[in-house]
């Protein structure tokens, strides 16, 4: 067949419904910055002209996810989405190419009740990550949750409980390639020390020309740091590793697979169980496809059932990478390394007190019965019909590519500190690099651009350093694994090319004055966890 190519791309979808951002002045966001004590979560979204705080469940979803939202069931026990979700889960974590789509029985109206029982209702599943049928029952491990964090605080309540119970009074460590906020809150929360390990000097490095030939995978973990630290403070007293893809902390920069089978190797090695937060795996899995040797010719589906045959369980939001606006997962691998390590046995190995069943209590008394999890049976569909949109390598190149066009237009423009490439999900800006060193650590600088972005433009970001990730209250040793950055969420199939040269003006415009944004200080709840979503900021004049 003849082909007639073009200089361009052609597009690969269309959009039905707009809507109009309002004129806001200046004198108007200021009024709202003081109203809301400085504190981006707080300030009114429909004062802004470029929302970019968080890709978490803010974005466009598919003509397919929302068409799948009117076949959402609502029954408080066992709705047909619970098992279109589960077989989803198995579909995209597991089954790699050879999917069964249970999704199409209810799309098309099965009527068929010993059809539905056999393909759908009564399957047994154990063995996986996912459990079926009666093995569910008697053996959970997969816990549909309203979204990543809460997934997260379970987890970690759970763990803090057993281990409490075991070690009354013990400090634990839990390393990671890079921790996000909320993740890093939980695990303090329990009385634990989250620690990160990655390679900074790779990270801040800046290619010749801006572009690397191949991703470098600067999300990966250091496991020569981490085998150090599992030596240094003893395995025993390291319960869980977790690896994050992408790495949101690491300015969202990709894992490798050869990365994510040796720290598995590494854990395993210490009896460790191997966990994932794997919020964009999808994302990770196309920086694989495209920048990693053996998988240019697989699925993205394919890709995934070999990353997730490594960890003992993960901790996903489902509110990202294209998946659906709602929704979160908890899942463990049936009778593997994590159930064993926090179940209870008897003499004779049979199990006293099995860790799902504990979770699964946690999860009905915090966010009811477990074939919801705290979802309507609206976004349960959405979000399974989303599993599979997320794996089409067209949807995530244009994803890929808005964020590299993004982080290039800063470059080109001069703006120091531009993390490169760019990540899956959004750009990253190191507040350090931007300000000249001139910044201290105390100044939250970081926080003072977002601020001032949003003041003079209407453009929110998300400060990810100093303030967010709370320098000063970290020791020395955590104070070195802080990025001190602020990211702009490119937020999926929403914005537009317009959109991105107006930030690029905006942030250039920014720059060329930034001996006038301000420092600020931390007003109240300066010891808050996680104070960023709730602390009181005010500016004051930068010395230079």
């Amino acid at each position: 067949m003849k082909n007639y190519p073009l200089n361009v791309e052609a597009p690969k979808s269309f959009s039905y419904v707009k809507r109009n951002i309002p004129n806001v002045t200046v004198e108007q966001r200021e009024r709202a910055l003081k109203s809301t004590h400085y504190n981006e979560f707080a300030f009114p979204a429909g004062m802004l002209t470029v929302d970019m705080l968080s890709d978490s469940g803010t974005t466009a979803m598919t003509d397919v996810q929302w068409s799948a939202m009117f076949l959402g069931d609502e029954s408080y026990g066992r709705n047909k989405g619970y098992y279109v979700l589960m077989d989803a889960f198995r579909d995209v974590f597991e089954r790699g190419d050879d999917q069964k789509r249970a999704i199409n029985l209810v799309r098309t109206d099965c009527q068929d009740i010993d059809k539905m029982m056999d393909e759908l209702y009564l399957c047994e599943y154990e063995g996986g990550l996912f459990n079926g049928g009666a093995a569910q029952m008697e053996r959970p491990n997969t816990f549909i949750m309203p979204q990543g964090r809460a997934a997260e605080s379970v987890l970690f309540a759970m763990v803090s409980k057993i281990l409490g119970e075991r070690h009354p009074g013990k400090n634990f460590t839990i390393p990671s390639n890079g921790h996000f906020d909320t993740t890093e809150g939980n695990i303090k929360q329990m009385g634990s020390t989250p620690r990160n390990c990655f390679d900074k000097q790779l990270l801040w490095e800046v290619p010749e020309g801006g572009v690397y030939e191949k991703n470098p995978f600067k999300g990966n973990m250091d496991t020569a740091k981490l085998e150090a630290l599992i030596e240094e403070v003893g395995p025993e007293n390291v319960p869980l590793v977790y690896t994050t893809i992408t790495n949101n902390t690491v300015c969202g920069q990709p894992v490798s697979m050869a990365n994510i089978r040796e720290s598995s190797r590494i854990a395993h090695k210490y009896g460790i169980p191997f966990m994932l937060d794997a919020a964009r795996w999808a994302e990770n899995c196309y920086f694989i496809k495209v920048n990693e040797a053996g998988y240019e010719d697989k699925s993205i589906f394919a890709i995934a059932k070999e990353l997730f045959s490594y960890c003992d369980g993960f901790t996903a939001s489902l509110k990202k990478d294209g998946h659906a606006n709602m929704g979160g997962i908890l899942a463990f691998r049936d009778k593997g390394l994590f159930w064993k390590n926090f179940s209870d046995f008897d003499a004779e190995g049979n199990v006293v007190t099995d860790v799902g069943i504990l979770l699964k209590v946690k999860q009905i008394s915090s966010y009811g019965n477990d074939s919801y999890g705290g979802m309507s049976g609206r976004d349960i569909m959405a979000l399974a019909a989303g599993l599979y949109e997320c794996g089409r390598v067209e949807y995530l190149k244009e994803r890929v590519d808005q964020c590299e066009y993004l982080a290039q237009g800063f470059y080109k423009n001069g703006v120091k500190g531009v993390v490169l490439p760019a990540g899956g999900h959004g750009v990253y800006i190191n507040m350090d690099e931007f300000f000249d060193g001139k910044r201290g650590h105390d100044s939250f600088a970081g926080a003072g651009f977002s601020l001032e972005l949003i003041r003079r433009y209407g453009i929110r970001v998300s400060e990810l350093g100093d303030f967010s990730m709370e320098y000063d209250l970290k020791t020395s040793e955590q104070q070195k694994e802080v990025c001190n950055v602020v990211r702009f969420a490119v937020n999926r199939s929403q914005l537009s090319r317009e959109h991105l040269d107006y930030v690029i003006a905006a942030v250039t415009e920014l720059y060329k004055d930034r001996q006038s944004i301000p420092n600020m200080r931390i007003t109240l709840g300066h010891k808050l966890p996680m104070r960023h979503f709730h602390a009181f900021l005010e500016p004051y004049e930068a010395e230079e």
